[in-house]
């Protein structure tokens, strides 16, 4: 198995691999489903293959944890979304589910491995592989109190790993899987590259800001770090009077982020929009001048392709994922430190021929990311642990 990206290789379809496989039922086990409040990446990237999958013929079941205000089991998209226990109770009430035939047949199961495994390879038989979308590390103690965060440390690092050493590892970028083989020590001829989609909604149309706009979408919390965001744009602003700050997205960091803009007295050029809708969503995108993220770990940079899709470079943080969604110097900026970060987006909101240039290579980039191709090179991984007659490697 190697570790090339997924671009160019979907030549066999998923309705063709299912017959060739005998899959034709497969449950996706993940944390959270698209509904919940704080659904970020992990989500979005479940929903479409889920829905890819439905449109190709299979019987689709995604179980997760309880969403507010949204039903314990409805259909989506073509596929079932069943939504039962809370955070923590999740991971063992998915189990004794899968176990005892509750959520229906099943012939393949898709393990989301979110900080906290279902630890599949332990329980079930089926053909299945598990997607690591990234490597928590130093996340837990942000995010957790010290004994809670040295325990999910443990059990990432240490408890869980021995069990996969046999199973399929998907990841959405490069970075991720070097983190998978160096820090959980998981064999890398198992580990395969996948990356994420785009959604078609995704385009440009219509013009920019009339003032310079920087845009930061994702979850208010604390690894993302949406303060040092809105702590350096008094710092832009010195190089580029007129720039703002939009952030879209919402999270249990609001209140302090907003308590923030209210102590730097930046009101008149920072502003949470919250969650918002797709449609708004796409209009943020056409009419920043450059996306930005602060952000300490990421899987795969999904909102730097959708930027990119809409024509909206990037300058974001040097880290696992966001390398790879931003190919530097040709779709957007990497940056070392917040100084740099800082630089950077004053230098394309200053520069129009780079940020045309940088443009024009986003949206080549972004084009080549679609959703269905991700799905399909994962149900291809998904076959080939039923048949490996079907392996390409």
């Amino acid at each position: 198995m190697s570790g090339a990206l997924n671009v160019g290789e979907a030549d066999t379809t998923v309705a063709e691999l299912a017959v060739q496989s005998g899959i034709r039922r497969v449950h996706i086990l993940g944390w959270r489903d698209l509904a919940d409040v704080e659904a970020g990446g992990s989500e979005t990237h479940a929903a479409r293959v889920a829905e890819s999958w439905a449109a190709s013929g299979l019987e689709v079941t995604m179980r997760t944890s309880l969403a507010v205000g949204h039903p314990a089991d409805q259909l989506r998209d073509g596929y079932r979304v069943v939504r039962r226990s809370g955070r923590h109770t999740v991971f063992p009430s998915s189990i004794i589910d899968e176990m005892s035939g509750r959520l229906g047949p099943c012939d393949a199961l898709m393990e989301i491995w979110n900080g906290v495994p279902y630890f599949s390879p332990v329980w079930s038989r089926r053909p299945k592989v598990t997607f690591i979308h990234h490597v928590h590390r130093n996340m837990w103690r942000l995010a957790l109190r010290p004994g809670m965060a040295s325990f999910g440390n443990a059990l990432e690092h240490w408890i869980a790993p021995p069990f996969y050493r046999s199973t399929r590892i998907l990841t959405p970028s490069a970075a991720t899987r070097d983190e998978v083989i160096e820090y959980l020590g998981l064999p890398a001829a198992n580990i395969r590259v996948v990356s994420p989609g785009v959604d078609e909604l995704f385009v440009p149309d219509g013009p920019k800001s009339p003032s310079p706009n920087v845009l930061a979408v994702g979850r208010l919390v604390p690894h993302k770090h949406f303060d040092e965001l809105i702590k350096m744009m008094p710092k832009v602003r010195q190089r580029v009077p007129h720039a703002r700050l939009t952030i879209v997205g919402d999270g249990y960091c609001r209140e302090e982020l907003e308590r923030l803009i209210d102590r730097l007295d930046a009101r008149d050029f920072v502003e949470i929009r919250g969650r918002v809708d797709d449609a708004e969503l796409v209009r943020a995108y056409r009419q920043a001048w450059v996306l930005t993220s602060a952000s300490i770990a990421e899987g795969w940079g999904m909102t730097i392709t959708e930027a990119a899709a809409c024509g909206t470079p990037a300058v974001v943080t040097r880290v696992g994922g966001h390398s790879d969604a931003c190919t530097e110097g040709e779709t957007g900026l990497l940056a070392d430190s917040i100084d740099e970060l800082i630089d950077g987006i004053a230098q394309v909101l200053t520069d129009e021929e780079l940020r045309t240039s940088l443009s024009k290579g986003a949206l080549k980039r972004a084009s080549a990311c679609t959703w269905d191709m991700t799905a399909a090179v994962i149900f291809r991984e998904l076959a080939a642990a039923a048949n490996p007659a079907l392996s390409a490697y």
